[in-house]
This record gives C-alpha cells, structure tokens and sequence, in this order.
C-alpha cells in the first residue's frame, strides 16, 4: 500500500515551513536514510531523510512552496513489493514540475471567458454524491485557482488521488463552477487568500516616500526571529544590570594557555574563557540558573550555554551543554565546530534547542557596552562589550588597564534584583582572577 510521506516537524515549534528543495524525482528509487528533500523551518534549513524503502511514486508539494503545514502529504512512496514501472512515470510527468507549480494560478483568467463553452458540463455534479474526495495537496490549489469540482474529476493517481496531471486532462470542468456557483466559488478565494496573507502584512503599513529601495521576502529563521524578539520585549519584564570588568588577568591567562596548547592546534579565544565564566557563575549562583514557566519556577541542575551566532539566514544560538563541567580547551573547539555549522546551515535541532542562558558577544566588532533581549523559554542572558584601555584605579593609583563592560539582562519575574547582582559579582571575579576557569 502507499506510504503518504508528510511534511514533518523538525523543530517543536514548527507549525509549517518552505519545501526549499527535492533531492528525488518520482521514479527514484529511495531507501531508510537517503536524503530526500531540504526543508526550511523556524529555525534552520534542514535535511529530511527517508524512513521507508521503495519508489517515488509522486512528488505533491513542489520545490519553493511556502507555507506548507506540518502533516500536509508532500510526496508519496510504494513500498518495493508493489512497485510499479507504470505508475510512476504515469505520476513522474505531471509531479516533476512541482516547482513552478505556484504559477499555474495564471491560467485562472483564462478559464472565464471559456464560460460559454461549457454547456454540457452540468452532468458533473451528479458523481459528486458519492463519497469523499481523495486528491493532492497541490491538486486542491489548482482546482480551487481554476474552480474546478473534483467530484467531477477521475484520479489517476494511488488509490485513485487526483493529481496535477488529471486537473490538466479536464479543463472543461473549470468552467462549470465558475458558471453554476458564482458565489461559492469566489467566497472560498478570499478565505483561503487571507491567512497567508495576514502574516507578512502585519508590520506593512509602511509609507513609501519615492525613496528607491529593493524588498527582500523574508525566510523562516528571520520571521521567526522578528516574533520571538517581539514577543519577549512585550512579555518579559527586562531588568538590567552592568559591571566593568578587568580583563588584563584573565588575556595574560589566555596566552599562557595559548601557548601550552599550540601542539593539539587549539586556539582559545576571549569568548571561550567568557562562556566558561558564566558557566561557573551560574553553578554559584542556581537562583540565576531558571526559567518563568507560568505557574512554576524551573530550577535547573546543569548549565548550558546559548551563544549567539550570526549566520546567513539570521541569529542562532548552538549550544555548549554542561559548559560548567567542560575544561576551556573542550569548550573551544565545540564552539569552533557549532559556530561553523551553524554559518553552513547545518546544526541539528538539539545543538541549538534548549540552553539554560544565553551570551551575546558584540566586542569583535568594538562595540562598548549593549543591552541584549532574553531568548525566552530562558531568564537571562549576557551581553559583552570590547576590551578597551581605559583609566584604572590600581593599588590605589591611577592606571590604563583593559576593561569591558558586561550587561546582564534578566527576567524579572524568575530572578530578583539582588541575585542578578550577585551573578554579575561572581562573573566579575571569575574573570579578574581566572585561575578558578582552569582548577
């Protein structure tokens, strides 16, 4: 029998996302493992891989289409036992074009002024008492475009679903629709129309001043971003909390450390020994390491830090889990291997799912001081400044010393001033006197 395979949810917050790429063709044979197709979610494009063996019997839902909800049939598959030659270049031709499935919405106009020709079709409706209706996604979207009645219509497809190909084959029945139900057939439009639509116009009162400019749709990462960040600024009471910090200690540290593990080709980085402090001074200060979740407060046992990373398609944040129990060596080469999975698009949804906290690191680009918005479910995140020389009071006389700032955003609700305060203390400490990174 054939296996529908569905548009699945690679991330748990994904309700749809874009068929960004078939990696098959009906007719292909596919086995447990092989990668079929390349999925755009919330978060990330994905791989998707085949569960089942067999052949590719029809491709429903084209490359490039968006919106496509989770458990929506996007292809469908035989199992090896009752392949058929047959049907699978009878379904190859009118499923291979998927891609520039979305334009044959044009041929709408064309269908009305055929009304007149249509005469005979009002036979059609009569199939139409029988049972329910089995077609292809797409196949419901050029009927609906063209006002086709699929009672109408015979399915040549498994178990008799009406694909692209049979729509083709009838372009009488468009008409009849349209000439017998003017008012259901444009009602519909409208209804399914919307709920696309209603997403990106949210933000689109936009007046255009003549100034030229070029618009760019926005991906899935990037409009998942845009909600997050708005509903965390809106949701979360943010406090914050900044401390100047000394570096001169912990960059005389790193270079030493630098040194020792030039042989094993290891680099470490100021980042590196700034996650592995906050790692150690969330472990000191558990009152900092939570989550607000409605009626609870969750108090976790292990520390695992979010670090953002910018990449092509927006912000991520991979993930170094139980960074507390990590030596700063291990630590560095994880967040070289994420950082540049994460610019390739690889990461998988548990290395950038969950996290504790989170660091945003901006001092690269000399950026002083910032405040940083919380990646919910979390309470809290650190944003870092530049190591700068500036004036210092040491031993009680006036000196330079290499000084960053370091704000610390917190969810007012799960985590109270003082201890904030007291997260950003020991931070301080950790790194003015850093041999404790390393004991």
């Amino acid at each position: 029998m054939p296996i529908a395979i569905k548009m699945p949810a690679l991330s748990p917050t994904m309700e749809e996302g874009t068929l960004a790429k078939w990696l098959v063709k009906a007719g292909d044979k596919v086995s447990s493992g092989d990668i079929l197709a390349e999925i755009e979610t919330d978060k990330a494009t994905m791989e998707f891989e085949a569960v089942d063996e067999g052949v590719i019997v029809s491709i429903d839902v084209g490359e490039g289409s968006e919106g496509v909800k989770v458990g929506t049939v996007i292809a469908t598959i035989a199992s090896e036992d009752e392949e058929a030659p047959a049907r699978a270049t009878t379904v190859a031709p009118a499923t291979a074009p998927a891609a520039p499935a979305a334009p044959v919405a044009i041929p709408a106009p064309v269908a009305a002024p055929v009304i007149p020709a249509t005469a005979p079709a009002p036979a059609a409706p009569p199939a139409a008492a029988g049972a329910r209706v089995l077609a292809s996604p797409l196949a419901k979207r050029i009927a609906q475009a063209k006002g086709i009645d699929l009672s109408t219509v015979s399915g040549s497809g498994p178990n008799g679903r009406i694909v692209r190909a049979d729509l083709d084959a009838a372009p009488a029945a468009a008409p009849v629709v349209a000439a017998q139900a003017p008012a259901p057939a444009p009602a519909p439009a409208p209804v399914a129309a919307t709920p696309p639509t209603a997403v990106a116009p949210t933000p689109a009162p936009v007046p255009d001043f003549g100034i030229p400019y070029t618009a760019s749709k926005l991906n899935n990462v990037r409009k998942t971003i845009a909600r997050r960040l708005t509903e965390a600024k809106q949701t979360i009471p943010h406090i914050y909390l900044t401390v100047d910090v000394r570096l001169d200690a912990l960059l005389k540290l790193r270079g030493q450390l630098n040194a020792a593990l030039a042989p094993q080709g290891i680099k470490l980085s100021v980042n590196d020994l700034v996650i592995k402090a906050l790692a150690k001074a969330l472990e000191r200060t558990p009152k900092c390491n939570v989550s607000f979740a409605g009626d609870e407060l969750r108090s976790f046992s292990r520390v695992d830090i979010s670090v953002a990373v910018a990449a092509p398609s927006g912000l991520i944040t991979p993930i170094i889990v139980d960074a507390g129990s990590k030596s700063v060596s291990a630590i560095a080469t994880e967040m070289k291997a994420l950082a540049a999975k994460a610019r390739d698009g690889k990461l998988q949804p548990h290395e950038y799912q969950g996290g504790t906290a989170s660091l945003s690191n901006l001092g690269m680009y000399g950026i002083k001081s910032f405040d940083a918005v919380i990646n919910p479910p979390q309470a809290m995140i650190l944003a870092v400044g530049a190591g700068e020389a500036r004036p210092w009071v040491v031993d009680g006389a006036l000196a330079v010393a290499t000084v960053m700032s370091v704000t610390g955003s917190f969810d007012h609700r799960a985590i109270d001033g003082a201890d904030g305060a007291e997260l950003m203390q020991v931070f301080k400490a950790l790194v003015e006197d850093p041999l404790a990174l390393v004991a």
